[in-house]
């Protein structure tokens, strides 16, 4: 797709710019319009143009790493007003529908066949990733604090090299360096998870002032309630990386079959709205608690949708396209760092030693995975002919929701 932008000398330059440039292009013209105003020679243009596409891939996981984020924030909010995650979730996937769906018809308009087994896979894909992963991880947001769920959620590579493993779609390889860094990270990850929910230490205070945008809540048990509302939160968020981590294995065969990332998340997401809306109506029957007003409902529900679940998605599967999945998945951390800060600051949560160490752990955990799964993608990048590797980088499957 081009697009094309004049200069002061009144020549026309012409640039290849695709759905993430745009992205990349809207933000920086919004923000800084006296850049895009003032007068430009072709020469500055072209540098600049060079430096947006070296750091592109890098702004954008920022950005996505920001807007998971502020869903996970969103959320808690919304929990807090009575929304029913099931709900919630119902209508992230319809408004993720219908934000998908057009920018797959836009940007890949010659698609392969569709073959009764890319539709199953798709249909899986729509249950394990959309289903049931936003009703197991949204609704462990009702039960534990953001940081915790957040910090979990950083299992997902290393339940995903257990499965692969288990399932035989990857080899263990302990005698070699790579395969025990991995064993070890997950040992880290699983030991990280451990600490975070069973010990709590010391509370750290950082702020001078708290913004508690949660309405007041009696505590009476406290320690009691939280303590199993924490253990079933983990279980739950545990479960969802589960099913995260399955729709990995199932994506990776399907990107083979059908490499067509926007139009496998639109599948996704609108088999996963169907299968969310039918669970739905059969668990939440009551249809006031479907209806959205201008309020916090509707905020989360867009938000989550339109950005995290739609334009996000479509950035970050260009971003794994480009850079790989580990480049990507080196980004997760980022989120946790910033559902850590908003939520001691803005929803009224505790920080505490132990969930310092056990965050610590899980993300020391994370990167050794990434670090072995990276040193076994050079080993076998050498041994295979040029033309396949590059084939195998644009087929891995996305690492984040």
């Amino acid at each position: 797709m081009f697009f094309r932008f004049r200069c002061v000398n009144d020549n026309w330059q012409e640039f290849d710019l695709d759905f993430a440039s745009l992205t990349v292009c809207v933000y920086i013209f919004v923000h800084c319009g006296t850049l895009c105003c003032s007068p430009i020679s072709k020469t500055k243009m072209k540098n600049i143009w060079d430096t947006l596409e070296e750091s592109k891939p890098a702004i954008l996981m920022v950005l996505v790493q920001i807007t998971f984020a502020a869903c996970n924030v969103f959320y808690k909010l919304s929990i807090d007003d009575g929304m029913s995650t099931i709900v919630t979730s119902a209508y992230r996937l319809v408004f993720a529908s219908a934000t998908t769906i057009p920018l797959a018809l836009i940007f890949e308009r010659k698609r392969p066949k569709m073959t009764w087994r890319v539709f199953i896979m798709a249909f899986l894909s729509g249950l394990f990733a959309g289903t049931l992963f936003q009703n197991l991880f949204y609704g462990a947001l009702t039960l534990a604090s953001a940081t915790l769920v957040s910090a979990i959620y950083n299992l997902i590579p290393s339940m995903t090299f257990i499965m692969a493993v288990a399932g035989g779609f990857e080899k263990l390889n302990w005698g070699a360096v790579a395969g025990k860094a991995k064993v070890v990270g997950t040992l880290l990850g699983l030991a990280g998870a451990m600490l975070l929910t069973f010990y709590k230490g010391l509370e750290f205070d950082i702020w001078p002032f708290r913004i508690n945008l949660l309405q007041p809540r009696e505590y009476q048990d406290e320690l009691v309630i939280d303590t199993v509302q924490e253990l079933l939160g983990v279980l739950c968020v545990a479960a969802s990386c589960f099913c995260f981590s399955l729709w990995l294995i199932i994506q990776a065969k399907m990107s083979q079959e059908y490499p067509c990332y926007m139009t496998s998340i639109a599948l996704l997401n609108s088999i996963g709205a169907i299968q969310s809306l039918i669970f739905g109506f059969c668990v939440v029957r009551d249809l006031n608690e479907w209806r959205l007003g201008w309020d916090i409902r509707l905020l989360t529900s867009a938000f989550s949708g339109i950005l995290a679940s739609g334009v996000m998605i479509v950035v970050m599967a260009w971003c794994v396209r480009t850079k790989g999945p580990l480049f990507a998945s080196a980004f997760n951390p980022l989120m946790l760092v910033i559902v850590a800060i908003a939520a001691s600051l803005t929803l009224d949560e505790r920080l505490y030693l132990g969930s310092l160490l056990g965050a610590v752990l899980i993300v020391c955990g994370l990167y050794a995975v990434l670090w072995g799964k990276s040193k076994e993608m050079h080993k076998q990048a050498q041994l295979e002919p040029p033309d396949f590797t590059e084939d195998f980088e644009v087929t891995r499957p996305l690492l984040n929701p």
